[in-house]
């Protein structure tokens, strides 16, 4: 009665596998850390960007949807397309929209994957994210 149901937990062990967690962030040497100094007066709000909790929640998903945080360009891949493989590649923004939905728009970012090869015209994408449900209700290529 026990070989069948430890046979079932082997072949299920595997599977675990497919269920990895995003990579925790990585944090620099203490000595490294020890010389920053952080400003004691508010930020400079010139440069900077304010995001609401709901928009960047709504841009989170619509990134992960985009380009998982796993995904990898194959071994084959051209420089120009291993650079669209990576997220810092793109822009975003987004407005929150009516009904609960905020629609969150991401491109390639200008003159960053080139590479001589004019610009990058098709690397992009539109999303409608409800975010009462934290789903995507639309997406446009």
């Amino acid at each position: 009665m026990k070989h069948p149901l430890l046979l079932v937990l082997c072949a299920l062990l595997p599977a675990c596998a497919l269920f990895q967690r995003p990579p925790h962030p990585v944090y620099a040497p203490p000595q490294e850390a020890a010389s920053v100094t952080f400003p004691m007066e508010p930020l400079n709000l010139e440069g900077s960007v304010a995001v609401t909790g709901t928009l960047f929640v709504a841009m989170q998903l619509a990134m992960e949807d985009f380009l998982p945080w796993d995904l990898q360009p194959p071994k084959d891949a051209s420089p120009r397309d291993a650079c669209l493989y990576k997220r810092e590649s793109y822009d975003m923004s987004a407005a929150p929209g009516f009904g609960g939905l905020v629609f969150v728009q991401i491109w390639a970012r200008p003159g960053v994957c080139e590479m001589g090869m004019g610009p990058v015209l098709d690397a992009g994408a539109y999303y409608a994210i409800d975010a009462l449900q934290w789903r995507i209700v639309a997406v446009r290529h």
